[in-house]
């Protein structure tokens, strides 16, 4: 442009200044005022602070007077930055508030383009300078001259401060558009290839696709590429494939369908969305007959329930709408009166709409077969899609026995061996279901109790056609002991078809069905390998014992417990001696007492304390129903002693009572006392009450008052209460003023005993504690109370003492002397001890 080049030429040649000089020169009029500062600039001409005071002084003149001083100033100091920029300043915003636009005004925009060109002669470093002025270029439509200033400005500034010529100049090249605007954004990528992303943005918005499309798959492959905006690979993959899928016919330069199918190799988690991306790049082309292949490929390729229901449903969507326009088309033609659309091929559409949707089930289960082919599951759920199809039901067990490994099924693989031979035995074919069970019987299963399950329903399967003799065979074949010795039930390093003869599952199987069809024999030799190879449990112990018993064989019976019972040890013998033991007393009573004492003694000679309970009625019982009392109270005192200690009080309370019966009440006496020596104290404490108790009963008061004080240092007052009340019921009852005074001694002799042991101490606490919470009163107070000596205390001794007269029917005025009362077991008290 002509007037550009004239701009740009020296400033002392334009045509601008030389107006500017004739306008300045005729505007110089020195007033008084500023003698004083032109003096002293002539001075110091070089002076930056005069030049800002004279500034300073025209602030307020006319804004020609304000640009004489400044022209002045800047070619005095013309390096000054502060002079230079303060001028500018003053010249644009003279120009902005005029609001001139370029085209009206272009001498006086020019003019201070030339001032910004002489300011920057010496200040080229400066890049407030450059922006400033870029800024004032950037509001006029010199498009041309404005990339110049911005090329001179990189130029010119340090690769430091470039950074902020180009945020001005990628905004303006943006505005400005076109190829300026693209020329621009490839300089700067190759200062900065990371701001990629932007120029792609900038290709979209001009349209230009396939370049776009281009420089994203350079980003895409480049694996050192850092997205600016914090996106990911994928994102990028996804920006890409919208503009492939938005503009297929504007991208021609790269291989659309590939880098498509690389992404779905990729990014696993996405395939859904990405084959629907492809298949809309092909229906945007109108090929739809390669969108249906991408489509099929997709629903039996993707791995996941999710991208299978994405694909799907858009291949639904798209079969519709594609029936849709079809069908509309014809509407149209019918209308018109032309001819309509081939009736054939609509059917054939909807027949293929029809049919995918009939399929559905199969992929989705296809999809979950992909993801685990292990699953057993699903194969099963496969089966039962195919429902009445003979033919499919078969090549699907084959190809799921054949597919899924056995030590990695998910879930039970000899069950879908069973199912496979079930559905030949549905079809009455048995001899493929004894081929399916022959070949399942081979499998290694990943524990032994599935192939031992295999043998039983094959065997079961033999029984159900009354084939019995076959089903023998076969559970013969399942239980012959491998050649290998030592061999471990748990060993997995062995294949389960070494290990199964040791199964439990199969020979209890193998028993009930020699129990069921095969002889007595037959069945005890069966019995006697399970016992041989020591893999009995005691109910296999107790049933072959049954089995014996309902046959008659009643001594081959005992012989199977006694074994059981050397196999086992407690707890376990423990019920098979309580079994045991029953049979015999039931079968034999007492017409083999010796033999029957024998087993006894056999039981009770090595069972362990917290099971001899049991055993020791059981024999007491026995000789008391067949043998001899004295060997009953033998035998019950016996296990006084080696019973559990939690035990041990019920048991003295049984011999007690037996022992009551049968010898009399006064026999109990020494029982009592042993009880009293060896059970702890609660029990200890109980004892003594029914001890006393009984002695009361037989008149002996000196004997029960004297088991009352042996039993009181068992027993705390502020704990064993109903102890104590028991007592003081028994001296009114039964004592006098004496020895009601007696036992309030003893009471508090061992209440003090009791204060001394930390134990006691704490527990009396508590207990007050609790007591005065659920009355509501103070807690010393009710410790008072239950204090002996407290207030009242020998209040209450005298209405104790009063009731006590009373009942033995003695005067108030005239005390009888007391009688003097021999008692063999009484406590020796002193004499001299406060009462």
């Amino acid at each position: 442009m002509p007037g550009e080049k004239k701009a740009t030429a020296k400033p002392t040649k334009s045509a601008a200044p030389q107006a500017m000089e004739v306008v300045l020169e005729d505007s110089i009029n020195i007033s008084d005022k500023d003698v004083a500062f032109e003096e002293d600039l002539l001075r110091n001409p070089y002076s930056l602070r005069h030049w800002q005071r004279y500034l300073e002084h025209h602030a307020k003149s006319p804004i020609a007077q304000q640009f004489v001083v400044y022209e002045r100033a800047v070619k005095e100091l013309p390096g000054s930055y502060k002079l230079w920029k303060a001028y500018l300043d003053q010249r644009k915003q003279h120009l902005t508030k005029r609001n001139l636009p370029y085209v009206k005004a272009q001498s006086e925009w020019e003019s201070v383009d030339d001032c910004y060109e002489r300011a920057l002669v010496l200040l080229h470093k400066m890049p407030r300078i450059w922006i400033d002025y870029l800024q004032h270029l950037i509001a006029t439509p010199r498009i041309t001259k404005t990339r110049r200033v911005f090329d001179k400005a990189l130029r010119a500034l340090p690769i430091t401060q470039h950074i902020r010529i180009w945020h001005l100049y990628l905004a303006w090249a943006k505005k400005v558009g076109g190829e300026t605007a693209l020329k621009v954004y490839k300089r700067y990528l190759k200062l900065e290839p990371n701001h990629g992303e932007d120029y792609v943005d900038l290709l979209v918005l001009m349209e230009r696709y396939d370049e776009a499309a281009s420089r994203l798959c350079k980003m895409i492959n480049n694996e050192k590429f850092q997205s600016m905006h914090g996106k990911s690979h994928y994102q990028l993959w996804r920006q890409l494939c919208d503009i492939i899928c938005s503009h297929p016919k504007d991208v021609k330069s790269i291989p659309i369908e590939n880098i498509i199918r690389s992404g779905i190799r990729r990014f696993t988690d996405q395939t859904g969305r990405l084959w629907n991306d492809l298949a809309k790049y092909w229906i945007l082309l109108n090929h739809f007959e390669k969108a249906r292949d991408v489509y099929e490929e997709a629903i039996t390729s993707v791995m996941t329930v999710r991208d299978f229901t994405q694909v799907f449903d858009t291949y639904a969507e798209f079969e519709e709408s594609v029936i849709s326009a079809k069908m509309e088309a014809a509407e149209a033609a019918e209308a018109e009166g032309e001819a309509g659309v081939d009736q054939m091929e609509l059917d054939m559409r909807l027949m293929r709409l029809e049919r995918l949707m009939e399929r559905r089930p199969f992929l989705v289960n296809e999809v979950l077969l992909r993801q685990n082919p292990n699953s057993v599951h699903e194969w099963q759920k496969r089966v039962e899609l195919w429902g009445d199809n003979a033919q499919k039901v078969v090549d699907t067990y084959t190809q799921a026995v054949t597919t899924i490994h056995p030590k990695k099924a998910d879930g039970k693989f000899n069950g879908l061996w069973i199912k496979f031979a079930k559905f030949y035995e549905d079809g009455n074919d048995l001899i493929s279901a004894r081929t399916i069970f022959e070949k399942a019987t081979k499998v290694n299963y990943k524990t032994v109790n599935d192939l031992a399950d295999v043998w039983c329903e094959y065997a079961e399967m033999e029984v159900r056609h009354e084939n019995y003799d076959a089903a023998l065979q076969v559970m013969g074949r399942a239980t012959i002991p491998s050649k290998q010795k030592n061999i471990a039930f748990h060993d997995e390093t062995l294949p389960v078809q070494v290990r199964v003869y040791k199964s439990l599952r199969l020979w209890s199987f193998y028993v009930d069905l020699e129990e069921s069809v095969g002889t007595v024999e037959s069945t005890k030799a069966v019995y006697d390998k399970i016992l041989e190879i020591k893999i009995a449990n005691p109910q296999i112990i107790v049933n072959y014992a049954n089995f014996l018993e309902e046959n008659k064989f009643f001594e081959d019976s005992y012989k199977v417990y006694e074994r059981g019972i050397d196999l086992f040890g407690y707890p376990i013998a423990f019920e098979l001696w309580n079994i045991y033991l029953l049979k015999f007393i039931e079968r034999y009573g007492g017409t083999k007492l010796e033999r029957t004492r024998d087993l006894f003694e056999q039981a009770i000679e090595k069972v362990p304390a917290k099971h001899a309970k049991p055993l020791y009625l059981m024999y007491g019982n026995l000789e008391e129903t067949h043998g001899l009392a004295r060997h009953a109270m033998s035998i019950y005192d016996r296990a006084t002693k080696v019973v559990a200690p939690e035990d041990r009080a019920d048991m003295y309370h049984f011999y007690i009572a037996k022992a009551a019966t049968m010898f009399g009440v006064t026999s109990t006496r020494e029982i009592y006392e042993r009880a009293i020596e060896v059970l702890q104290d609660k029990d200890a404490r109980i004892m003594c009450l029914r001890y006393a108790d009984m002695e009361r009963k037989l008149g002996e008061v000196d004997r029960a008052r004297g088991i009352y004080a042996h039993g009181s240092q068992f027993c705390d007052p502020r704990i064993a209460q109903d102890y104590w009340q028991t007592w003081h019921d028994f001296e009114v009852q039964h004592g006098n003023e004496d020895t009601f005074k007696e036992m309030l001694r003893i009471k508090r002799s061992v209440q003090v005993k009791f204060n001394t042991d930390v134990s006691y101490i704490t527990a009396q606490m508590l207990q007050t504690q609790e007591k005065s919470k659920a009355a509501g009163g103070d807690a010393m107070q009710t410790l008072d109370r239950m204090t002996i000596g407290g207030p009242g205390e020998m209040a209450f001794v005298k209405s104790s003492a009063h009731s006590v007269k009373q009942t033995h029917g003695e005067a108030e005025e005239e005390p009888a002397a007391p009688v003097a009362v021999t008692n063999p077991d009484e406590i020796a008290i002193d004499d001299d001890e406060d009462i």
